[in-house]
């Protein structure tokens, strides 16, 4: 047996492990927490470190970079006495590695139990609604009471997020015909509003409506008037211009025509006593073209 060989691996052996106890290269973003004959003695940073071999060990070893914690669901009652199941997440970050070796026997259990404990503070402090609607508040308040209270434990929570809250079945239910009855009033609102709307556009359209006919009827006697005026006081200077003969004419016309409208549309025939003396009838016109023709002369004057 060749002792020169196996002392040769004796001492290969013997020397990678105390290099191995020697020499602690400390990656980046890592701390690494060194005892001394078992008490503490130094907190190695990144970078290469040399040990005193079977004297110093090291004890613990955290990671300085932001971590999440699950924490587990739980029951937690609000403030009308409504249970629902709470879960959610915890970012924290080890600030003081020392104190997170020896402040807590298992840093992760520690933070988990204080965090399921601050939520069901924090919920208790809230009704069902309130729990909806102010997660962010929740979150916010969570979030300070275990930073406060991990201050001792050398790590920093820098926020807690809720992830699911979850009401029991018969809670659930009554939200959903609460939801279906509001969207049901809605539906109504809508309609009525829209119905009221329709409602007041008729009535405006009506009353526009009036008002224009009644503009129109009032332009049409405006106009007609006006032409009436017109057709007079054509006439009055026709008379005062020896124009006698014309215009007793157009009157015994216009009085003929008049009797014969009457025979036509209506009911019951109106026939003058002398219906058959025409020359009569002119009579009564020419009579008639003095009386105005003496009207408008006094006019005149």
């Amino acid at each position: 047996m060749d002792f020169g060989f196996v002392f040769t691996i004796a001492a290969a052996t013997i020397g990678i492990v105390l290099l191995s106890k020697l020499v602690r290269i400390v990656p980046q973003n890592e701390a690494y927490i060194v005892e001394r004959l078992g008490k503490y003695a130094t907190t190695l940073e990144a970078g290469f470190h040399v040990l005193v071999p079977f004297v110093d060990r090291v004890a613990y070893k955290h990671s300085l970079k932001e971590f999440a914690i699950d924490v587990p669901s739980q029951q937690a009652i609000t403030k009308d006495n409504v249970s629902l199941g709470i879960d959610g997440v915890l970012y924290l970050k080890v600030m003081d590695p020392k104190s997170a070796s020896y402040g807590v026997e298992n840093l992760s259990f520690a933070i988990t139990q204080l965090a399921q404990t601050s939520m069901r503070a924090e919920i208790g402090k809230l009704t069902l609604d309130q729990t909806f609607e102010s997660r962010d508040n929740i979150n916010g308040e969570i979030t300070r009471a275990i930073d406060e209270a991990s201050n001792a434990w050398g790590t920093k929570v820098l926020r807690y997020e809720v992830k699911d809250i979850s009401p029991p079945k018969s809670i659930l239910d009554e939200m959903e015909k609460q939801m279906s009855a509001e969207r049901e009033r809605r539906v109504a609102v809508t309609t009525s509003e829209g119905y009221k709307t329709a409602q007041i556009n008729e009535a405006e359209g009506d009353k526009q409506a009036k008002i224009l006919r009644a503009e129109g009827d009032a332009r049409s006697v405006e106009i007609e008037a006006i032409s009436r005026a017109k057709s007079i006081k054509i006439i009055a200077n026709a008379i005062r211009d020896g124009g006698e003969t014309a215009v007793a004419q157009q009157l015994s016309e216009q009085y003929i025509a008049a009797f014969e409208k009457l025979a036509k549309e209506g009911t019951v025939a109106l026939i003058p006593a002398d219906s058959t003396d025409i020359s009569g009838t002119v009579a009564k016109a020419f009579t008639a073209f003095d009386t105005l023709k003496t009207k408008v002369g006094t006019q005149g004057a």
